[in-house]
């Protein structure tokens, strides 16, 4: 009914309001299958994150696998006292959800009730689990970050390829689907180390930053007074940051399957906040004492940039070349950093495959920055003139008719206006209005049309 729709879509903004932000990129008809799908995994996550509600953790581990077959398919569930504030209520209110889910296509469901019965048995893997020191291996860190975030990436490409904007192709690229959600998972994880740590449930590898801890814990890290905590809390950060950086080129190359403007713009902005939020965190010790953010002018400023994956690309671009810039500075400075030479190695993978969009982005600013001053000049002198002369040096004149060597007054007024014309013209063209790249996406309206065709 409208008002369960209403309910979502209210829940969705309180509940996460990036997530409610970046879903008005999609076009109406896969809107609300997909506005379903995260609504049932916050669902099964508020379960996951609740630690004291639940009598057992085989109470929990019974709701998380039992979920499926209980909250999809029975209009009455709901579970009371489990999470807190507005995640607390979607569980208390979730027949509305349910009524919703009930009325999609039946691909959306099948899909939805898959993705949501995998992710439920990773997380009840881990639900037994004493994460107050991270997970123990750099494996077990990746099979966390796939069943919370990857399968999440899988979900979504089975979903674009059941409504038909994207190819049935996308549906089987699950190895990529995988690492876009990796990639946005793991820079999470690093951003939040602090307050995963204080939570009791944190995520950073033993493996990795049991090399760098003096005392074998993971809140060595947390009190960063001396130069020798500072740089062992460096080395394990960069290491971490380096492992998702590695993740970039398939992100790209998943985004460069997608043919859909708005679909693209829907994967692409969590991609850029990703490598941004990196470039942020990398070398950074206020990782280590509070949860570092991207300033919300360079938000806006990313996100105005997911038309096209060349400008997509120019952004991977620019932030990798910045962290492989940090490296250098470091290295300069002293600071002998283990990890340097993957690092650079990362950054280098990315920038071969983004420095043609770059380039082309820098060539195109600099036709600007020439371009532009002589276009505006030319046509305010132009106007100067038209001003001084009037149309023939008649009424209004303040001296003679102006001319263009022979040509009569009016003649060269109408040459006048055509320079005027031109250098508006070029300044048009070099300005940011009108600047694009090559459009190799299409609009959902222009592909909705095929698809009742076929």
């Amino acid at each position: 009914t409208p008002d369960d729709l209403a309910f979502c879509d209210e829940i969705l903004g309180k509940v996460s309001r990036s997530f409610a932000a970046v879903i008005r990129q999609l076009p109406s008809s896969m809107l609300v299958d997909i506005l379903i799908f995260y609504l049932v995994l916050r669902a099964l996550d508020t379960i996951e994150d609740d630690t004291t509600s639940f009598a057992s953790q085989d109470e929990k581990m019974k709701y998380l696998l039992n979920f499926h077959k209980t909250a999809l398919v029975d209009p009455t569930w709901t579970l009371e006292g489990v999470g807190l504030g507005d995640e607390k209520r979607l569980l208390e209110e979730f027949p509305k959800c349910q009524r919703v889910y009930a009325a999609l296509g039946t691909q959306s469901k099948r899909v939805i009730a898959d993705i949501t019965q995998r992710m439920a048995t990773g997380m009840a893997e881990f639900v037994d689990k004493d994460l107050g020191q991270g997970t123990r291996d750099i494996s077990e860190y990746n099979r966390y970050c796939h069943f919370v975030a990857g399968l999440v990436g899988e979900g979504l490409s089975r979903l674009f390829a059941a409504s038909g904007l994207e190819k049935p192709s996308m549906a089987s690229e699950l190895h990529l689907s995988d690492q876009m959600g990796m990639f946005l998972q793991k820079v999470n994880i690093i951003r939040d180390y602090l307050e995963d740590y204080v939570d009791g449930r944190a995520w950073w590898p033993q493996t990795v930053w049991k090399k760098y801890s003096l005392t074998g814990d993971l809140g060595y890290f947390a009190n960063p007074a001396t130069t020798q905590v500072q740089t062992k809390a460096l080395h394990c950060l960069n290491e971490l940051v380096t492992d998702a950086l590695e993740l970039g080129p398939d992100c790209l190359a998943y985004m460069s399957k997608l043919q859909c403007e708005e679909v693209f713009r829907f994967c692409a902005i969590p991609q850029v906040m990703a490598i941004s939020t990196l470039d942020k965190c990398y070398g950074n010790l206020d990782v280590f004492t509070g949860v570092v953010k991207i300033r919300k002018g360079l938000s806006c400023k990313l996100i105005l940039k997911t038309n096209s994956l060349e400008q997509v690309h120019e952004t991977f671009y620019n932030f990798a070349t910045s962290i492989a810039r940090k490296a250098r500075k470091q290295k300069s400075q002293g600071f002998v950093d283990p990890n340097y030479d993957r690092t650079i190695k990362a950054c280098e993978a990315i920038c071969e495959l983004t420095i043609d969009a770059a380039s082309a982005a820098a060539a195109s600013r600099r036709k600007s920055t020439l371009a532009l001053p002589i276009a505006l000049g030319t046509t305010v002198f132009a106007s100067y003139m038209t001003w001084c002369y009037g149309g023939t040096g008649s009424s209004g004149s303040s001296g003679p008719p102006f001319r263009l060597g022979a040509l009569p007054a009016e003649e060269s007024q109408k040459v006048l206006r055509g320079i005027m014309l031109v250098c508006g013209a070029v300044f048009y063209l070099n300005s940011p209005f009108a600047s694009s790249a090559p459009k190799t996406l299409k609009s959902a309206n222009e592909l909705e049309p095929k698809l009742k065709k076929v």
